[in-house]
């Protein structure tokens, strides 16, 4: 007796989205991060394929209530790199929380994700405010 191995298609994971929303007030960042991206890889579920993108819907609250641990406040610095010379750009963790507390939530979950050609489909499924407004507060 021959088993069958059923792949998931990507119409039937369009239909079976959920959505989650997180209270980032008072959590760690990485502890939050990994959970987020858990839920936008779709490993929680009982069919997952690699090739198919079957995570759900995320949605963050209070992105500028996040914590992080030990002195990851003072010494921890977000790099990036313009390609040109001299382009290199270095935003400390105080710099980038009083800047935009989003983007620190983004770059951990984004960072966290395989790197693919469904990375950014995943990262279009996740939403993050400041402040407790949700617009999707609606949504199942």
């Amino acid at each position: 007796m021959a088993q069958k191995t059923t792949l998931p298609k990507p119409e039937e994971m369009e239909k079976t989205r959920r959505w989650h929303h997180f209270d980032a007030s008072n959590q760690i960042l990485g502890r939050l991060a990994t959970k987020v991206a858990v839920l936008l890889a779709g490993k929680h579920k009982r069919i997952v394929t690699p090739a198919v993108d079957c995570g759900d819907f995320v949605v963050v609250t209070n992105a500028e209530k996040i914590k992080v641990t030990g002195k990851k406040a003072e010494q921890k610095n977000y790099f990036r790199h313009s390609g040109y010379a001299d382009g290199a750009k270095i935003v400390t963790y105080e710099q980038q929380m009083s800047k935009d507390p989003t983007r620190i939530i983004y770059l951990a979950v984004r960072r966290m994700l395989p790197v693919n050609r469904l990375r950014d489909h995943r990262m279009k499924r996740f939403k993050i405010f400041c402040g407790n407004e949700n617009p999707f507060k609606s949504r199942n």
